[in-house]
């Protein structure tokens, strides 16, 4: 019969320390408690708990440490041990289950939002312009990164959104708060598509909101251009910020476009912008016809950035290009970038030019899959005509002179 171990009492605990042997010296001496559980003084002065059993499948003897004292007093060492007890009955090792614990603790956090958020947005830089993913990027680590960044995507649930996003909603940013939800979806559907979770809980945080009000880009109608062009003649900004305006008007191009021009895009002979698909919007490549002022526009950056890729390189960092806000910031006071591109629509469809050559021109995609389909031409030779007509009008607005642009007007091209 085996001998009947008296359990250990507090006190006895808070008083194990190691015994000497019959030789006088002090040895680890063992103060069990019983079921398995024992209590190792060390000659140091530490004291480990341990849980000794029979691995249930070879019936070996082992043991698995529980942790220090006094971090982990006697109750909770028995409650631990009680824990293993009920997985060895159902023949489950302590031991392996702990590894087991542990390799899925290590995958969460391998596994946390803003670890996701790198995978998605490598991703989601393929089909957007780089100064797109970086503002998508530095809004995630302003807004969201601080308090969930380091939560394993598992473990996120809706509310825990929702707190972040009220103060922005406090602040009236509701425009904020729309973008901010539409990425975190994104992120969690990457995260769910990965395998990793099995829902997302933010699809429906957006209508914990109320939605912002739609506000139309302040625009100019094409016989105020001339206000436009005096206004940033005046502007106290850099030369390259003007010029980059202004071929961004020229070319009837977005923001983002139009600083990552690069001279190797540029066929002087033939007198194209050949702008490549990723950095486009719509993400298919596009040309665009460069009139005279476009072109005088590249020779007055040749002295400044000739030597360098980008046409309109970045002030303090000149191998990269310029940032699309510089821009913008300089427009604030009289009209969004996207206002400049509606201006050359309105200019163009009141004279009437084709309309699918302007939306040629705008490198707007055909919303119609089937017509998309049958029609896939580039309308090269009228945008040609379209965007002389356009460069003498700009030309004729920064001036007061609109005679050239007059002539033109009724020009059409064969075909139109």
């Amino acid at each position: 019969m085996p001998k009947k171990i008296k359990p250990l009492s507090p006190t006895a605990v808070a008083n194990a320390k190691a015994k000497p042997n019959q030789a006088g010296e002090l040895k680890d001496t063992i103060y069990r408690d019983g079921d398995g559980l024992e209590l190792l003084a060390k000659v140091s002065g530490s004291r480990r708990w341990y849980f000794r059993y029979y691995k249930p499948l070879t019936q070996k003897r082992t043991m698995i440490a529980i942790g220090e004292y006094p971090a982990i007093g006697l109750a909770d060492a028995r409650k631990i041990k009680d824990e293993y007890k009920a997985l060895l009955a159902q023949n489950i090792d302590p031991l392996d289950w702990g590894k087991q614990q542990q390799a899925i603790a290590q995958e969460e956090n391998s596994h946390t939002l803003e670890k996701v958020a790198t995978r998605w947005i490598a991703i989601k830089r393929t089909t957007v312009t780089p100064d797109y993913a970086n503002d998508v990027w530095r809004s995630l680590e302003k807004d969201i990164f601080p308090k969930l960044g380091k939560i394993p995507v598992s473990l996120l649930k809706a509310p825990m959104l929702v707190e972040i996003l009220k103060p922005i909603q406090a602040r009236g940013n509701l425009e904020t708060i729309k973008r901010l939800t539409q990425r975190t979806v994104e992120i969690m559907n990457f995260a769910m598509n990965a395998g990793i979770i099995d829902a997302n809980p933010f699809t429906t945080v957006s209508k914990a909101f109320p939605k912002p009000k739609k506000k139309h880009n302040p625009t100019l109608k094409p016989d105020e251009l001339p206000r436009l062009m005096r206004a940033l003649s005046v502007t106290q900004i850099e030369l390259s910020t003007r010029l980059v305006i202004e071929w961004q008007l020229l070319t009837v191009t977005r923001p983002g476009e139009a600083v990552q021009a690069r001279w190797s895009e540029i066929d002087f002979d033939n007198k194209f912008w050949n702008v490549p698909a990723e950095t486009m919007k719509m993400g298919h490549a596009h040309t665009v016809p460069l009139n005279r002022p476009a072109l005088d526009i590249l020779e007055a950056m040749k002295p400044i950035s000739g030597h360098r890729e980008f046409v309109f390189p970045h002030h303090s960092e000149p191998s990269k290009s310029m940032n699309s806000q510089t821009a913008n910031m300089a427009l604030k006071r009289m009209l969004t970038a996207h206002g400049m591109r509606a201006i050359a629509s309105t200019a163009m469809n009141e004279q009437e030019f084709m309309p699918d050559a302007i939306e040629a021109v705008l490198a707007h995609r055909e919303k119609n899959s089937v017509r998309a389909a049958y029609n896939r031409s580039t309308y090269l030779e009228q945008r040609k005509v379209i965007m002389d007509w356009w460069g003498q009008f700009v030309k004729g607005a920064a001036t007061g002179d609109m005679t050239a642009a007059e002539c033109i007007k009724g020009l059409r091209v064969v075909g139109e």
